[in-house]
């Protein structure tokens, strides 16, 4: 459909010139539903009846929002949503690097495999097993010794090649966390096309793979301050239009934060936060034949930073 092209065009109009590398945030979210709608599952994990959006992320831009039934796997109909978005990015960008980031739901052979086949790296989460574990049973005896010593937490890191005895098509790069904390294991495992000369285990998760939780943000700003969990009508197609909606809202936002609110105290705000202080202002509505006149308050604590976003505004406009 034409909206779902308009988001990754938005993206990349917001871009004077073609980055280097861009980082695409795949998740899966619960909206629960609001009674007995189409497409309405019981999901286990969620522990609701919900739909389950599938989301796409390039930092602050939000280039997809696709809502999904709960009866399916996380990562279900990823591979046809980033090779659209690929697609759409490639004509504009044809030299950008792109990497695919994702939690362990979405670490599946034809989406890795699609990655390997198609230029795109990749870094998902992993989930672990009693074989993953058991390649890192020394790296976690010497944490769990650091740890007791040290009466803090304490974590290791191991760098293998890896492959499933059945799902995978071939081997690949796993970097695992080995970690001691609270007197107990907790290891962490991700899987990646990333060189180990690019990049070395710890910096790959820590720095890397971790930054994937900013993304949990963008998804409370659409839920929570734009109303994107407001799928309460009975058809599928009416509910995808209600997130597109909202998902609307979040670009109008996102992009007066990024040109409008660029050197402001709201510059890296909330979409919550601009609403309440910059958009929801009392104000004297006077209507004649000839125009609408909005008196606004003066004691508005935020005039600065109306006017500045709205100079920003005017000017990007008339560019």
């Amino acid at each position: 459909m034409a909206i779902e092209g308009l988001f990754v065009d938005l993206f990349l109009d917001a871009h004077a010139a073609p980055p280097a590398q861009i980082t695409l945030d795949l998740d899966a979210t619960d909206d629960p539903l609001h009674g007995h709608q189409e497409g309405g599952f019981f999901h286990g994990y969620y522990d609701s009846s919900c739909y389950l959006p599938l989301d796409v992320f390039c930092g602050r831009h939000l280039l997809a929002a696709k809502l999904r039934p709960a009866n399916i796997d996380a990562s279900a109909g990823s591979i046809e949503e980033v090779a659209r978005i690929v697609a759409q990015i490639r004509r504009r960008w044809p030299k950008v690097r792109i990497l695919l980031r994702a939690d362990s739901g979405f670490a599946r052979e034809a989406l890795m495999a699609w990655c390997e086949t198609n230029s795109v790296d990749f870094l998902f989460g992993l989930a672990k097993n009693s074989r993953l574990v058991g390649e890192i049973e020394a790296e976690l005896a010497a944490a769990q010794e650091q740890s007791e010593k040290a009466k803090k937490p304490a974590r290791r890191f191991n760098d293998f090649t890896w492959q499933t005895r059945q799902s995978w098509s071939r081997a690949r790069r796993v970097v695992a966390k080995a970690e001691w904390t609270g007197g107990e294991a907790n290891p962490r495992f991700v899987v990646t096309s990333l060189a180990r000369e690019e990049h070395e285990a710890r910096h790959l998760y820590e720095k890397l793979y971790c930054a994937r939780g900013e993304m949990e943000n963008r998804i409370k700003e659409c839920q929570l301050d734009l109303y994107a969990d407001r799928t309460s009508a009975h058809t599928m197609r009416a509910n995808q239009l209600r997130l597109w909606f909202a998902s609307m809202a979040y670009v109008l936002i996102s992009a007066l934060r990024r040109i409008g609110l660029k050197h402001t105290q709201f510059a890296r705000a909330s979409c919550g936060t601009i609403r309440l202080k910059l958009l929801k202002i009392g104000a004297l509505v006077r209507t004649s034949v000839r125009r609408i006149k909005l008196a606004m308050p003066s004691a508005f604590p935020y005039q600065a930073e109306y006017r500045a976003a709205h100079a920003a505004l005017t000017a990007a406009a008339t560019a």
